[in-house]
């Protein structure tokens, strides 16, 4: 099966309209999270003066993504890294005028089943995006304590039951050598039967939560979106696609930051004006007709802000 074949990227025309003021020019783009290159595929199609340099902490996303877009000859370029190291990545190639970030796991790592992103197939937890490093799932599900498996399931899986999937776990005979399917089991057992008739798989936070931790993404989140706005070329534009409430939150905040000005209330001459305009003042929502093509766009929240250059500060 093609790469192409793999994914469907989420919202792909709403995010190139968004990036396209900016890339009219001869220009960089950084694709933050190439995945398997769905939205660098349709950029280096539909912008042919655009040159696209592809961050990815995957190695199997790299090699696929690669060999999609090998008939673009050197307007691609790949990074192997994660992508809060864009500020030396677009030193080394260039200041940017779009920087893309498709946020959360991709459709390479859902769909396959080895990697143990996926509650619906049985497979060794492992959730790791770059499986040459780091600790897998089952690495912390079996070194936590109650506490802190209590912790990251409550934070980064929104759970209200973390509490009793904690000790599910903890207790579990199988702790250290679970599966995929075992962990799903275990935590529709240890939710209530009526708060599970709503909010589709019961398993879904607490897969989250745990890939999260694992993958330390909000922490790399965190670090991204300001080395992101700092890296972008004077009428540049960064465009985030989040997928939950953690990841939008960060996004937004930041954005909102960036464009709002320090000047005191009252004082009738703006002193400090932003270096950012929004261009989103609300999220982008994907429609019933984006979300029947994509089930997976449902949750997908878009936001997007440019750098202004000096004269427009002024």
């Amino acid at each position: 099966m093609s790469a192409a074949d793999l994914h469907v990227p989420v919202l792909l025309d709403t995010c190139m309209e968004l990036l396209a003021p900016a890339l009219g020019e001869p220009s960089i783009l950084i694709d933050a999270t190439l995945g398997i290159g769905g939205h660098t595929e349709a950029a280096l199609t539909r912008f042919p003066n655009v040159r696209v340099v592809g961050i990815d902490r995957d190695p199997e996303a790299i090699r696929l993504a690669s060999e999609r877009l090998a008939p673009f000859g050197d307007r691609f370029t790949a990074e192997h890294a994660e992508y809060d190291a864009i500020g030396e990545i677009a030193a080394k190639h260039g200041a940017p005028m779009g920087i893309l970030m498709d946020l959360g796991v991709s459709s390479l790592q859902l769909d396959d089943a080895s990697r143990g992103f996926a509650y619906a197939q049985d497979a060794p937890l492992d959730m790791r995006m770059d499986t040459s490093k780091g600790q897998t799932a089952q690495d912390l599900i079996s070194n936590s304590t109650h506490g802190e498996l209590a912790r990251i399931i409550s934070v980064y899986g929104e759970e209200r039951f973390a509490g009793k999937i904690a000790s599910k776990i903890v207790n579990h005979p199988d702790r250290h050598s679970m599966t995929t399917s075992q962990l799903a089991d275990l935590v529709k057992d240890a939710i209530p039967a009526a708060a599970r008739r709503t909010g589709g798989n019961p398993a879904k936070r607490t897969f989250q939560a745990l890939r999260i931790a694992v993958n330390d993404e909000m922490t790399i989140l965190e670090r991204a979106i300001p080395a992101a706005l700092d890296s972008l070329a004077e009428g540049g534009r960064l465009v985030v696609e989040s997928y939950h409430s953690l990841e939008d939150r960060i996004v937004k905040r930041a954005m909102q930051d960036a464009s709002t000005s320090n000047t005191p209330i009252g004082v009738p001459v703006d002193l400090d004006k932003p270096p950012f305009t929004l261009i989103t003042h609300k999220a982008i929502q994907a429609d019933a007709a984006e979300i029947a093509r994509n089930p997976r766009s449902a949750s997908v929240r878009v936001r997007a802000c440019e750098k202004l250059s000096e004269g427009r500060r002024s």
